[in-house]
């Protein structure tokens, strides 16, 4: 006599979906509550849900209740949880995807909630939100996305950020965004040599950038400055420009001294002297002078 037969037969995901989103943010047979944000938004959910999808909640709710004689009480904490580092459209965003296995993003969330993704250990999350990142970049928010890219490991995010600012750098310089990087950040873009821009305007960004920098952190312009000067190409410069570079370097020494002796004498000497190579290749949007034929050698 034959066995009994088994399988697992699977039922209209999206009505099973649809079902658990009725829950999301829902009082009703809810057990925990956070109280989100400055604006103390209350959001409810129910710990089940939390603690199978999330092992960062599944410790925050298996903690005993604060001023538990019982470190170990059986009891779980009902809340509220505070959480006041958060926007609440941010964090039902979170929730959201827990209970269904979506999210539901626009432009001015996206970054953050890639942020609690991977606060949170939610894989799964921080790829939705690279991938809606990828696909609605801008020129204002491009800098804003590469920088959170570098601080959270996304390298596929980080090379889709560096290729839209090669492709519209111009444009990018100018944005507040640009401002706001990080010195080590940009430092990784002016190494580029696609950015769409030439040497002299990018310079006058640099320096707008280091102004900006200064103020926030209240540190001297060269100190700020120092790891992204470094990537400047100086040598492509033509002498009337290094002229004029000079007379803003006497007001805030953006660039250190030695740096401009070291485009000079490129000048001097018709090549690339002692600097290195990279310093002397033209990037994709810098604008022929004629000294640049003597630099050709250093490009190869």
């Amino acid at each position: 006599m034959a066995g009994p037969c088994s399988a697992r037969l699977q039922g209209d995901l999206a009505a099973f979906s649809a079902a658990l989103r009725t829950l999301v943010n829902n009082p009703q047979f809810s057990d925990v509550m956070f109280v989100v944000g400055r604006e103390q938004q209350k959001v409810f959910a129910h710990r089940c849900v939390l603690a199978c999808r999330c092992q960062a909640f599944r410790g925050m709710l298996g903690q005993a209740p604060v001023g538990s004689q019982d470190s170990s009480s059986s009891v779980p904490p009902q809340g509220p949880f505070i959480l006041g580092n958060v926007q609440p459209e941010v964090f039902l965003a979170v929730i959201e995807f827990l209970y269904t296995n979506s999210v539901t993003l626009n432009s001015h969330i996206a970054l953050e909630v890639l942020t609690s993704s991977v606060e949170y250990g939610l894989q799964d999350l921080c790829k939705l939100c690279v991938k809606f990142i990828k696909d609605t970049l801008s020129v204002e928010q491009v800098c804003e996305a590469l920088q959170a890219a570098v601080t959270y490991g996304q390298v596929d995010l980080q090379q889709h950020c560096l290729a839209f600012i090669e492709g519209c750098t111009a444009a990018v310089v100018r944005t507040q965004g640009f401002r706001e990087l990080s010195d080590v950040v940009l430092a990784r873009v002016l190494r580029s040599d696609r950015l769409a821009v030439d040497e002299l305007d990018l310079v006058q960004a640099v320096r707008e950038w280091a102004h900006v920098s200064s103020a926030v952190l209240e540190r001297p312009v060269p100190e700020v400055a120092a790891l992204p000067v470094r990537e400047l190409r100086l040598p492509l410069l033509a002498p009337s420009e290094l002229v004029t570079l000079e007379s803003y370097n006497q007001q805030d020494l953006l660039i250190p001294v030695e740096n401009i002796a070291a485009a000079w004498r490129a000048h001097a000497l018709r090549k690339g002297s002692g600097v290195p190579s990279r310093l002397c290749r033209p990037r994709r949007g810098t604008r022929p002078r004629d000294h640049h034929r003597h630099l050709e050698p250093h490009t190869k």
